[in-house]
């Protein structure tokens, strides 16, 4: 979920925790079974339903939860009825924001995007409004030390890394092209560099820097959408001060 690097820092900030593990649990099956649905339930010939495993590992949850619905897909007794839909729009200040949602009933989902989004202040616009702005990277994040940063950053452009970034705190970031996404990381494993993090997912070319009333709004907008059941994915292109952040935070 994106905004990126911050609004991941506060994406499930809100509600009770058992509310947000049953939202994320939802979330993260939903997209293994579209991803096994259109790709196949073999994640070693499907880069997505791989990432979709790992995701929900990541998230906890169980093996057998996640064989159950892999053999269902199989047998073609789940998903069928899911349809991958997306929605663009705008919120306070001219930010875009594009939803990814997974849907068994577009108009109950288009609905409440809409109402969110009005309620916010912002408005839901045609398809195309906003996805020119977003194009579509692999992510992967390494824990590496000082002593081997260098020999990641070397091996990693040699495996066709578009670019290599220090974050700090001992971690790098690789971005690649998605069609090279596993090559790259395949390569670095054998190079004995592990990922702590990988995913596909949207980048925005440009960012739109928001404060005050405006940061809130969006930040409001954004928080209202992580909480619809229907939402895979968030992206946008908001610049949030950190103190923008901690206000909202506060006052949630």
């Amino acid at each position: 979920m994106a905004g990126h690097s911050k609004w991941a820092n506060i994406q499930y900030r809100k509600g009770t925790q058992d509310a947000r593990k049953a939202r994320l649990f939802t979330r993260v099956m939903r997209e293994v079974q579209s991803a096994a649905r259109h790709g196949g339930a073999d994640p070693s010939r499907n880069s997505r339903l791989r990432l979709a495993i790992e995701r929900a590992n990541t998230a906890n949850v169980p093996k057998d939860r996640i064989e159950r619905a892999l053999k269902r897909i199989q047998g073609g007794e789940a998903a069928d009825s899911l349809e991958e839909v997306r929605y663009e729009g705008y919120g306070a200040g001219g930010v875009a924001i594009l939803v990814e949602c997974l849907t068994d009933n577009r108009n109950r989902t288009v609905s409440e995007i809409r109402h969110a989004f009005v309620k916010a202040g912002g408005n839901l616009g045609a398809d195309g409004a906003v996805a020119y702005l977003f194009r579509r990277v692999g992510l992967l994040q390494y824990p590496v030390g000082p002593e081997r940063a260098e020999p990641l950053f070397d091996e990693a452009l040699d495996a066709g890394a578009e670019d290599v970034e220090d974050g700090g705190g001992g971690t790098v970031t690789v971005t690649v092209d998605p069609e090279f996404f596993e090559q790259v990381r395949s390569r670095l494993e054998v190079a004995g560099f592990t990922p702590a993090s990988g995913e596909i997912t949207l980048q925005a070319s440009t960012q739109v820097a928001v404060s005050g009333d405006e940061a809130a709004s969006v930040l409001k907008l954004m928080a209202s959408l992580e909480e619809l059941d229907d939402v895979q994915n968030l992206y946008s292109n908001a610049d949030f001060s950190e103190e923008a952040i901690r206000q909202f935070q506060d006052a949630s």
